[in-house]
């Protein structure tokens, strides 16, 4: 977007517009001013301004400024909001950023993220967004993490004011876990702002360093924190708990945010259960209830184990296999019918020979003949691809799944495994599993890690090694039954018959 071009004398009145109290103290109306909200042939043609959870935020900030100004005590303003899925708060850290860097000659603002990606390609990219949109959009330059006054700006600053400007200005910084003094940072009077987008996957210990940049006795002192609430636990969770007496926090349900599709919500909750911790972070706003970084929960696992079978004769077979990929996992065999598992077969094979190949082939065609399925998975990866080839030289039906494929669902999930575990997830809330101990800890094993878009990973199995955990190889067996729909049994007594042809008779992504 073209910058605008300003007379000498438009420019001293934009100045004196942006510095006046009833703009310098009212961050609402800064927001207000300085974007083209409803204008014709501007990206906010069809906006009118702020969401009302926005407002809320805004008037809050003039509020605590008014009453300082007012009674000359001066207090940092802790903020944390906890919501649901894209209400806009990217959107509220870059107003935070303008009005701040804009309004106040000298400030300060630090954002941080849990992710250098967040930081860069969501936080910043926002930031550029509204810049690029503000009347005031050349006053200040943005490069990589950082956003700072333009060169005429910092020269006529430094020369008629006599002021430094090496502080102004909104700078994105990183951390390390592991030595968390390095976030230390200056101190200053002109103004102090320091934002933590996505803050529950901020550590602990960085959280404690950040207290130090507030030790200079301004008005101007604000620490904000947004995220999802994704774990019961640390220094975020504690905004709305233990340190609640320190932090004035608000939790918003996405459901009542305007110029959302409520549909999308909707169908979380539809999917997973109202009263999941998937509804919980992704819709309402709240923190989980299971325990807050494992993708399926003991408690899930636990009622699947307790529930009696759900026998329906109807239902597809479906064969799911896990090959082994060293010598220390199992080449797994798991063979389910709707929502029960009837046997799992495990077996040790050497991977690495043909010996071993041909074994686990000799498995499986057993296992089809057996029991006849609509349809065989394999994990194709590894040693799954041979295996696979070989059965289908027999002539038998067996199709091949790779984890890292794309997700049908590409908006909340990161690739193919973290899709079909989500159905796994989805099926255990009504399903009848075996208590199989091997398949309870495979079940509750894997870390959810979702990126910066919000998008769902699992850990590698090479993590949950690190971790001292096994390689979740009968979980795998049954996840890969759900790569693919299959069809209705036209049940007429027999195992082998199969009504793949009537469209009614198609169960989606379920299978039953």
């Amino acid at each position: 977007m073209q910058k605008p071009q300003y007379t000498p004398d438009q420019e001293q009145e934009l100045m004196a517009a942006l510095w006046s109290p009833e703009i310098a103290d009212n961050p609402e109306a800064f927001v207000m001013f300085a974007f083209p909200w409803g204008q014709p042939g501007t990206p906010l043609e069809h906006v009118e301004g702020p969401r009302r959870w926005q407002r809320r935020f805004l008037r809050r900030m003039a509020e605590h400024l008014f009453n300082g100004r007012l009674t000359r005590a001066y207090r940092l303003l802790r903020r944390a909001i906890a919501s649901g899925r894209g209400p806009g708060k990217s959107a509220l850290v870059a107003w935070l950023s303008l009005w701040f860097n804009s309004c106040h000659i000298g400030s300060t603002h630090i954002i941080s993220a849990n992710t250098e990606t967040q930081l860069r390609n969501i936080t910043f990219a926002e930031l550029m967004k509204w810049q690029a949109m503000a009347i005031n959009s050349h006053w200040f330059e943005i490069s990589g993490l950082t956003m700072t006054p333009a060169k005429w700006l910092k020269e006529l600053v430094e020369r008629d004011l006599k002021k430094g400007t090496g502080y102004w200005g909104t700078f994105g910084k990183l951390w390390s876990e592991d030595n968390p003094d390095a976030y230390a940072g200056p101190h200053n009077p002109d103004g102090m702002m320091v934002t933590f987008d996505e803050g529950s996957g901020i550590p602990d210990a960085i959280w404690a360093v950040a207290n130090g940049y507030f030790t200079e006795p301004t008005p101007l002192r604000f620490w904000f924190a947004f995220s999802q609430g994704r774990r019961n636990q640390g220094y975020f969770f504690e905004c709305f708990n233990a340190k609640r007496d320190f932090w004035e926090t608000e939790q918003i349900d996405a459901r009542t945010v305007e110029g959302v599709d409520k549909a999308v919500y909707q169908e979380i909750i539809d999917e997973y259960g109202e009263d999941s911790d998937e509804a919980r972070v992704e819709v309402y706003g709240e923190f989980p209830v299971s325990e807050d970084e494992t993708f399926i929960s003991y408690g899930l696992v636990k009622r699947a184990v307790e529930r009696p079978a759900a026998v329906d004769p109807t239902a597809p077979v479906v064969i799911g296999v896990d090959p082994a990929r060293t010598g220390s996992d199992w080449f797994v065999i798991l063979i389910r019918q709707g929502r029960r598992i009837l046997e799992i077969r495990r077996f040790k094979i050497d991977p690495d020979s043909e010996a071993g190949t041909m074994e686990g082939v000799g498995h499986i065609i057993d296992a089809i003949c057996e029991f006849q399925p609509a349809l065989t998975v394999i994990d194709e990866t590894g040693l799954g691809g041979p295996i696979m080839d070989r059965v289908k030289e027999q002539r038998y039906r067996i199709r091949g799944v790779n984890f890292s494929w794309a997700a049908h669902d590409s908006v909340r999930f990161g690739n193919k495994r973290a899709e079909i575990w989500g159905a796994v997830k989805v099926w255990l809330r009504t399903a009848t599993i075996p208590n199989d101990k091997r398949l309870i800890d495979d079940l509750k094993g894997p870390k959810k890690k979702p990126d910066s878009s919000g998008k769902m990973f699992l850990e590698s199995k090479k993590e949950m090694k690190a971790r001292g955990l096994a390689s979740p190889d009968t979980a795998d067996a049954l996840a890969v039954t759900f790569a693919f729909p299959v069809a209705h049994r036209v049940y007429n007594g027999k195992r082998s018959s199969i009504d793949a042809d009537t469209p009614a008779t198609h169960t989606g992504w379920m299978g039953a």
